[in-house]
């Protein structure tokens, strides 16, 4: 009976903390829905008498949205793979090759995750404005995929220490040479703890507002929160378009998410293996 209520009360507060989580996203999403004169209604309407997609239509018309949320896949993606890429290469390095400088290495790139990107924001103007880079995506692209290598790289080391090396020497055995084992053997059977790293490099990226508003100017080089951003100004703020512009841009990210959830856990869990 003591069970029954333990788990009783557990589920009523985890149900309490998930319409506390959930709220904010249905009321954006409610608001998205609404029309401007239920927007800006007093008292507050929580349901939309009438709904509408209107603002999902003007935003994708008018405000040119269909752009920005090129643009950001267009960052994400390659900045995302870029990371992978460098952090699976870097990560099976540092699981594979035993020596006294690979814990100093991992001790260095978690302290690198510690500096505040902020830090690194005038050198790295300065330097992409005597390159002519500025007002471009490749140079979002290029900062994007430095700063989420670091701890991409410490996610890597943890999903391949966990592939026996046994598997490699056997491939060696017969044949291949290391990259053929890495690329034949290796990499196939970490694929699903790559995809976490992907994803988490692609959500990063994907939110990040301060480097993009930073380097990107105009308007047909905007990026998704860049142009969200823009809906709020001095004469007051576009809660229509910004809800609709909302809704649109967390589709991504839940979408990421939910399917690499489970394996962006272990990779975290899983990073701090012994050495």
């Amino acid at each position: 009976m003591r069970r029954k209520w333990i788990s009783l009360i557990r589920y009523l507060l985890l149900g309490v903390y998930l319409v506390f989580a959930l709220f904010p996203l249905v009321w954006i999403f409610l608001t998205s829905i609404k029309s401007p004169m239920e927007v800006y209604s007093f008292p507050v309407k929580y349901l939309p008498s009438k709904p509408t997609f209107q603002n999902y239509q003007k935003l994708f018309s008018y405000a040119h949205f269909g752009k920005y949320f090129k643009n950001s896949l267009a960052v994400a993606g390659v900045s995302a793979l870029a990371s992978t890429i460098m952090a699976s290469l870097a990560g099976y390095a540092l699981a594979r090759f035993k020596n006294r400088w690979v814990f100093p290495i991992v001790l260095l790139l978690f302290f690198v995750q510690m500096i505040p990107a902020y830090l690194i924001m005038i050198p790295q103007y300065v330097m992409f404005s005597k390159l002519g880079m500025l007002d471009k995506l490749i140079s979002v692209m290029l900062i994007y995929s430095g700063i989420g290598s670091a701890f991409s790289t410490i996610m890597a080391r943890g999903f391949i220490a966990r592939i026996p090396i046994e598997l490699e020497e056997a491939a060696m055995i017969d044949g291949c040479t290391r990259l053929c084992s890495l690329f034949r053997v290796t990499f196939p059977l970490v694929l699903p703890g790559l995809s976490a790293v992907f994803s988490f490099s692609f959500v990063n990226s994907w939110n990040e507002i301060f480097v993009a508003s930073l380097f990107l100017n105009s308007d047909d080089k905007m990026t998704v929160p860049v142009a969200l951003y823009s809906f709020i100004s001095k004469a007051g703020v576009n809660w229509g378009f910004l809800s609709a512009g909302l809704v649109i841009a967390l589709l991504p990210t839940i979408i990421v998410f939910a399917f690499a959830q489970r394996y962006i856990v272990e990779g975290l869990t899983k990073g701090a293996m012994k050495y």
